[in-house]
């Protein structure tokens, strides 16, 4: 058994456009971003409420979107998403990167909420 849940949203932003991203996102939905130094990921806080991450992050790759999923186990979240259809892509760092079905990327990522935000509102799966 573990639990996984929806993390966040990612705005995957070329570096070279990374600041009029953060920019345009922070504007448009009325928050003040939050960059610690030396990261690529710029975080929006309260941009989508107070359960989901919203974040912009610079990558070294085209424009797009990605989710985050988080989970206390992220071997058995794995297997239970590529069960489903999805394609691992790649590792790094203790998260895998997954293609699901119709092609959009997502992470399987450990625990990134405070523990007992994440065990109130994951939800539990067989492993």
């Amino acid at each position: 058994m573990h639990r996984s849940r929806l993390y966040g949203v990612f705005v995957d932003s070329p570096r070279a456009e990374a600041d009029a991203t953060v920019s345009f996102w922070s504007a448009a939905l009325g928050v003040t971003p939050e960059r610690p130094a030396d990261d690529e990921y710029t975080v929006l806080p309260g941009a989508a409420g107070h359960e989901l991450a919203f974040e912009v992050q610079a990558v070294d790759d085209a424009p797009r979107y990605h989710l985050d999923i988080e989970t206390d186990d992220v071997a058995a979240e794995v297997a239970r998403l590529t069960a489903l259809g999805a394609k691992e892509e790649a590792r790094h760092d203790g998260w895998t990167i997954l293609r699901a079905p119709g092609g959009h990327l997502l992470c399987v990522v450990p625990v990134q909420s405070d523990r007992p935000f994440f065990y109130r509102h994951a939800r539990t799966f067989d492993s």
